[in-house]
């Protein structure tokens, strides 16, 4: 690794519904930012179609005179996308020597920055954030998330670090990697960021509680991007169905030569009826796991063969010091 100088920096920041937090982040951002004066910075705000004042409230920042020492985009989807393509459309329009991506509802403490900043200049071209604790975080949400990692390191043949976050740096080299490779339509970026090579470091953080409006993680969006990762990282489930076959054709077996023997040297014929319908049930259970899990890398595949917009861009809005302009797509 050679150290280098960091001069310049984009800034991406997902935005879903976070209207009663985003100018207190806004402004413990603003403060860690003029704390670094020899780092020209790109701020990219990707509103993920919220329905509440968010927009409004970016519209706000990047018009403040008092921010004109900053360049802004502010990119409006034209609905919902989730939270990977938000990622994704700011890396797309990055500009910058590197880029942090980060939340806006402060789990991401934004002073933070400057320790990633500083792994940039050891060398370091990706920095991984790792959660240490969750304030608002229960004993559910705990547990499933290392019984989610462990299974997946199990299942991959890539080992993740736990509790990576979606709080990153990357710089502008692997940037240019996930603009041009990496297009899945079903993506799990923070393990994209960890099997791509290049020198990776680790910066720790507590994640505080949210101070307004609620997590747009539900469970099932957690479960899917669960199964999203693991099914972009291993093949593992698919070899499920050469193992069950292998240990019902020696079960069969068993069962073949058990019946036969009773039938012709037994006294009485086997009766076979509860043996039956507990092996058809096994079997049933066994072949419409596999079905599912079939179902799903086909579903994915069909997805990617389609190559359907990633996000559609309804409005993008770039200023800085010296011009103002707007952009519809």
């Amino acid at each position: 690794m050679h150290p280098k100088r960091l001069n310049s920096l984009s800034i991406i920041v997902s935005v879903y519904n976070e209207q009663d937090s985003l100018l207190s982040f806004w402004n413990k951002l603003k403060d860690v930012l003029t704390s670094l004066p020899t780092i020209s910075f790109e701020i990219i705000f990707v509103n993920d179609g919220s329905h509440d004042d968010s927009k409004k409230l970016i519209g706000e920042i990047i018009n403040d005179s008092n921010n004109n020492a900053f360049e802004f985009i502010a990119i409006d989807f034209s609905k919902n996308f989730g939270h990977e393509s938000a990622m994704i459309a700011g890396i797309d329009l990055a500009a910058k020597e590197a880029v942090v991506c980060l939340d806006s509802d402060l789990q991401h403490p934004p002073e933070k920055i400057m320790d990633m900043v500083s792994k940039y200049n050891e060398g370091y071209e990706i920095v991984t954030m790792i959660r240490t604790k969750r304030a608002d975080n229960g004993m559910t949400k705990n547990t499933s998330s290392s019984i989610f990692y462990k299974l997946l390191n199990n299942l991959s043949d890539y080992k993740f670090d736990k509790n990576a976050s979606d709080f990153f740096l990357i710089s502008g080299r692997v940037a240019q990697v996930l603009k041009e490779n990496f297009r899945e339509r079903n993506r799990f970026l923070r393990g994209y960021i960890q099997t791509i090579g290049f020198s990776k470091a680790s910066v720790y953080f507590e994640a505080p509680s949210r101070i307004g409006g609620e997590s747009s993680y539900s469970f099932v969006k957690l479960l899917k991007l669960s199964f999203t990762a693991i099914f972009s990282f291993s093949n593992k489930p698919l070899r499920i169905a050469l193992y069950a076959s292998f240990i019902f054709a020696v079960f069969t077996a068993s069962i073949s030569i058990y019946s036969l023997l009773v039938y012709f040297f037994g006294k009485t014929p086997p009766s076979g009826y509860t043996t039956l319908i507990i092996f058809q049930s096994v079997c049933f259970t066994i072949l419409f796991l596999l079905i599912g899990i079939l179902s799903m890398y086909f579903a994915n595949t069909l997805s990617e063969i389609r190559k359907r917009p990633i996000y559609l861009i309804e409005n993008l809005t770039r200023k800085n010091a010296k011009q103002q302009h707007e952009e519809h797509s």
